[in-house]
């Protein structure tokens, strides 16, 4: 008999949104579930101050400044990175942990939050950070959220992560 895989959630969340989504993900997967933060705290990023330094730092392409994570993603089967989408892009501090940790990801599934569009370019901007290419992907939109199929998204997400990470470990066995 096999271990279920492991999986981590790790996320970053401006409003709570993201976070809200991971936390509901990491109960359906199940997971690991992991906030990043900023050395500069959270109210580095709150209201409209924050809103327009959060765009700046996606249009500069800026780094962020993250604190430790105490989870190693490296330990795990899979991890899920979940990031708000602003201008079309992954949130900074998203982008730098996968810059960070590129080459220590076997698997990873991408989810993103959003208001309208721009999940295609935030998911290929998160690959090319990672260097891997995703299982699979899930943007959960704000009419998703009004509507609430928020839930009935991250449900099937969960069950493409598990079948997609049964099919791999059932190829690791067969070589």
């Amino acid at each position: 008999m096999h271990n279920p895989a492991q999986v981590l959630i790790v996320s970053f969340s401006r409003t709570g949104t993201t976070q809200r989504l991971a936390e509901l993900l990491a109960t359906l997967v199940p997971a690991d579930c992991e906030a990043l933060r900023e050395r500069e705290g959270p109210q580095h990023r709150r209201g409209v101050r924050g809103y327009v330094l959060s765009l700046a730092d996606v249009i500069g392409r800026r780094q962020a400044n993250l604190l430790p994570t105490a989870h190693d993603p490296a330990r795990y089967d899979a991890v899920v990175i979940a990031t708000p989408v602003w201008a079309s892009c992954a949130a900074p501090p998203v982008t730098t942990w996968l810059a960070q940790h590129r080459g220590h990801l076997r698997n990873v599934a991408f989810l993103c939050s959003l208001g309208g569009r721009g999940s295609d370019k935030a998911f290929e901007q998160m690959q090319m950070s990672a260097g891997v290419t995703p299982i699979c992907t899930c943007a959960v939109s704000a009419t998703d959220l009004r509507a609430g199929r928020d839930h009935a998204l991250l449900d099937r997400f969960a069950h493409k992560i598990r079948d997609r990470l049964s099919v791999l470990e059932s190829l690791e066995w067969s070589i």
